[in-house]
């Protein structure tokens, strides 16, 4: 069999006022050259195909649609017989565009209902929740008094407290992100810290299976959560690891003699039990671990805002902070923003994944596998983490605090095998400006 691919064998009319039965003898003419295919093709301006069809896409998405739509409603209209469809059409025709059958039939009911030729969907440019701007001179005409809480200073802007609530978090945000730059940077060529001296702690559930997702406990028990605590890993010039950042991982349990015989175990078996904290712990494993050469530096551990974490002021925090000759302190990252600490932000999922591969059969046999987990993960991976988190900062810069953002990618291994990995990303002057301008 012989094909001819100079000869149009298909056409298709976007117009509802062509009678398609006429035109089965009807004659059409093309410039045959255009499917030459020996012949270079025609570029009027050096566009790459992808961008083109971006730029298209950008200012033309609603044209796009409508003209899809159109598409549908003359074919439905083809197959129509006195104004009705038999059965097994819409599906056909949905399979023949790509788009639900319940799409298809919606255009065909919209087509019976208003004009015929009318088929354009009735969405706006602009749809969603309007965004809610706080006018400044509004705000500083408030009195001082009427500012001491945010339910009464929402009351007086004539707004929800929840939107003073997102304002304040990004807000908290932008301060963070300015507090993670090189202080003598920021009006010349902003660039941030190494992060060398933070230690990012938090907790996290893990299950035995990957359907396991509950747990039943009693009112008196508490989540069984691991606590875990780490830095960014350093290495020397040739790449070698002198400090692996890894602190520990801190179960949330301990080990108690059963009080009375059962049908699993007989009196006076050790048993894991829950605890509430694990902070007497956290800090001698710091002054453990840490580099002897940075101990006289400041430490400080990042910690989010639950309740359940010691405040900055805790009597006990305080009274070994000082001790032994280090200088250890808390600070807390914004609240709402998970993606402000290298746990929740990749460390947690990958530690997920190397555990899942395991199949414990009990609480201890998980909490030894999620150990091990820890142990094996690469310095290098968590290294990559931080440079992560530098990036995801940037962005939440760019949208003025919002964390609404994708995780930007930069191809963190390749440049690790060419030797090419910064250890602190750059930031655009002009950015940091307008932020500093913003913040007032």
């Amino acid at each position: 069999m012989e094909f001819d691919l100079n000869v149009v064998t298909t056409y298709f009319v976007d117009d509802p006022n062509v009678d398609l039965n006429s035109l089965e003898n009807a004659t059409f003419s093309m410039d045959r050259s255009l499917l030459d295919l020996n012949k270079e093709p025609f570029v009027e301006h050096d566009i790459s195909l992808e961008m083109g069809l971006q730029t298209f896409m950008d200012d033309n998405l609603e044209d796009v649609f409508n003209i899809e739509r159109r598409a549908i409603y003359n074919v439905l209209q083809h197959k129509s017989i006195n104004g009705s469809l038999k059965k097994g059409v819409t599906k056909i025709v949905a399979s023949q565009f790509s788009v639900s059958i319940q799409t298809v039939q919606r255009i065909w009911r919209q087509s019976r209902k208003g004009a015929h030729d009318d088929v354009s969907h009735k969405k706006t440019r602009n749809c969603g929740r309007k965004r809610i701007e706080i006018n400044m001179d509004q705000f500083r005409g408030i009195p001082l008094h009427r500012r001491t809480t945010l339910e009464s200073l929402a009351c007086s802007l004539n707004m929800a407290k929840i939107t003073l609530f997102r304002q304040e978090n990004k807000r908290s945000r932008l301060e963070f992100w300015l507090s993670m730059l090189e202080g003598n940077s920021i009006h010349h060529d902003p660039i941030f810290r190494g992060m060398y001296n933070i230690i990012h702690i938090d907790e996290k559930w893990f299950q035995l299976t990957k359907k396991s997702e509950h747990y039943y406990l009693l009112p008196e028990e508490e989540d069984p959560i691991r606590t875990f605590a780490i830095a960014r890993p350093k290495f020397d010039e040739q790449g070698n690891e002198i400090f692996s950042g890894k602190i520990g991982v801190f179960s949330l349990v301990t080990r108690e003699p059963a009080k009375r015989n059962s049908v699993n175990r007989v009196a006076g078996t050790l048993e894991t039990k829950p605890i509430a904290s694990v902070k007497r712990d956290v800090i001698p494993t710091i002054k453990e671990k840490w580099p002897r050469e940075d101990s006289r530096y400041p430490i400080f551990i990042q910690q989010d805002n639950a309740r359940t974490h010691i405040p900055q002021d805790d009597i006990e925090f305080c009274q070994v902070e000082k001790e032994d000759g280090f200088d250890i302190r808390l600070m807390c990252q914004p609240p709402n923003s998970p993606e402000l600490n290298v746990l929740d932000l990749g460390f947690f999922n990958a530690i997920q994944s190397l555990q899942y591969k395991e199949t414990p059969q009990n609480v201890d046999e998980l909490i030894n596998a999620v150990v091990r987990a820890f142990e094996g993960f690469s310095a290098r991976k968590s290294n990559r983490i931080f440079l992560t988190l530098q990036s995801c900062m940037i962005e939440i810069m760019r949208g003025k605090g919002s964390n609404k953002f994708k995780i930007p990618h930069m191809s963190k291994a390749m440049l690790e095998r060419e030797g090419r990995l910064p250890t602190q990303l750059k930031c655009d002057r002009e950015l940091v400006q307008e932020i500093l301008n913003y913040l007032g």
